[in-house]
């Protein structure tokens, strides 16, 4: 009986086997490895002193990178270096600034002239309404308005105290190319660019000294950027080379960089707040940043930067001002400097000079670019030293799908009474 109870509570009582188990020991981790640093933003080079004028031999501005040797040339030379200069000092010059900043009397009248000519530009817009076509694609009639712009070029430079015809022949080249492209009725960051080259020969010849920087910025590209959305909404002017919502913007690319600079130190408006409509609609007039997502939002067709802008929505989990600013410093190095097929447009004169030994389109047998209407230029080769046609209609990569824009499906909505809903655009 005993030895039955004491099997019965052996089965009903399990060993100990506590003490086999092996002691616990805490892991040794081997040495951690360091994260990797990114590189920090590009710095601000020195912006070089105007050249001397009485050297200067004025051309018309023609494309001379038409090979990726010519792209090596151009990274290399001063004149990269003075773009790059030109661009961080205006947005080093809007630093912790709103725009109301920039008080009336402190404009000096060649700002004022330059406001007094997109004023006029304006009214060329007026003046060249568009068809009703009913497309969502670029308006034929916007051709009409950039002759008209083409035919008012040489009296707004005379109101700025041009003189010289060859000098106003050469930076006019400029100004025509910042409202886009007569042949593919598109606009984008290049335009955009060509705007502010504009602004460089300006200051090339001493009509823009560093001390009017500010008001550039604060004053002249609100202007700019008002005056491009009527145009764009007029003529419904395709993204030239747009990437659909994993880029920044279809059109615009220095109100993020200069906006980011006017946010860098702000007290209480941080990346995050790009999500707070309200802020946004109490701050957008007094910041470049806040303005531009605004006004995505308005022409986009689903609410919320997360579906219909990607990009900028994971950039608003940056922990400060000065990483988003840092971040678009390399990005117009990177995206627009070095990227051949956005230089390939890029415009070289006697005030934005090419560097020795790039290639001519005469060398290429190539003519001017907006006279290529319907054709093909043979001319490009890309970063493999592959050539290939770069078309100036249809499906070319080097200056992106042809769709159509989204405040071109914005404004067919609204003219059918239908705004506020679901807007399907392709590609958008």
């Amino acid at each position: 009986m005993t030895t039955a109870n004491t099997a019965q509570e052996q089965i009903a009582r399990p060993p100990d086997l506590s003490s086999k188990l092996p002691p616990l020991v805490s892991r040794q981790r081997g040495p951690q490895r360091p994260q990797p640093e990114s590189a920090p933003p590009p710095p601000t080079p020195s912006l070089p002193p105007p050249p001397v004028l009485a050297n200067c031999t004025y051309v018309r501005p023609s494309r001379r990178i038409l090979s990726p040797q010519d792209h090596e040339l151009f990274l290399k030379s001063p004149t990269c270096t003075l773009v790059t200069a030109f661009i961080f000092m205006l947005s080093d010059s809007a630093r912790d600034r709103a725009i109301s900043s920039v008080k009336e009397d402190e404009i000096v009248p060649i700002v004022k002239e330059i406001l007094s000519i997109l004023s006029s530009a304006e009214n060329l817009l007026v003046k060249c309404p568009p068809e009703d076509t009913g497309s969502r694609f670029g308006n034929s009639v916007f051709k009409i308005f950039v002759d008209e712009v083409g035919h008012a070029l040489p009296s707004w430079h005379a109101e700025l105290g041009l003189t010289n015809p060859s000098q106003i022949d050469e930076i006019s080249v400029y100004l025509h190319n910042s409202f886009g492209n007569r042949t593919r009725i598109d606009y984008g960051s290049g335009h955009e660019l060509n705007f502010f080259l504009w602004l460089l020969c300006l200051n090339r010849i001493s009509l823009l000294p560093p001390s009017t920087f500010p008001s550039l910025v604060l004053v002249i590209l609100p202007a700019y950027l008002r005056l491009m959305r009527k145009i764009q909404a007029a003529y419904y002017l395709e993204p030239a080379g747009s990437h659909g919502v994993w880029g920044l913007d279809d059109y615009q690319f220095l109100p993020f960089l200069f906006g980011a600079s006017q946010l860098l130190h702000h007290k209480y408006i941080t990346p995050k707040s790009i999500h707070s409509s309200l802020t946004l609609e109490e701050f957008r007039s007094e910041y470049l940043y806040l303005d531009q997502v605004a006004f995505v939002n308005s022409v986009k067709n689903v609410e919320g930067l997360r579906w219909h802008s990607p990009m900028l929505d994971d950039i608003s989990a940056s922990k400060s001002w000065a990483k988003i600013e840092g971040g678009m410093r390399k990005m117009f190095v990177k995206k627009i400097l070095e990227k051949l097929p956005v230089m390939q447009h890029f415009l070289f004169g006697s005030l934005i000079p090419a560097e020795h030994g790039m290639s001519t389109e005469e060398e290429w047998g190539v003519g001017k670019e907006d006279e290529m209407e319907g054709g093909d230029v043979k001319v490009f080769t890309d970063e493999k030293g592959t050539r290939h046609v770069h078309a100036s209609t249809g499906w070319g990569d080097c200056c992106g799908i042809k769709v159509p824009a989204a405040v071109g499906a914005e404004g067919e909505m609204r003219k059918g009474g239908r705004g506020g809903g679901l807007r399907r655009v392709p590609f958008d």
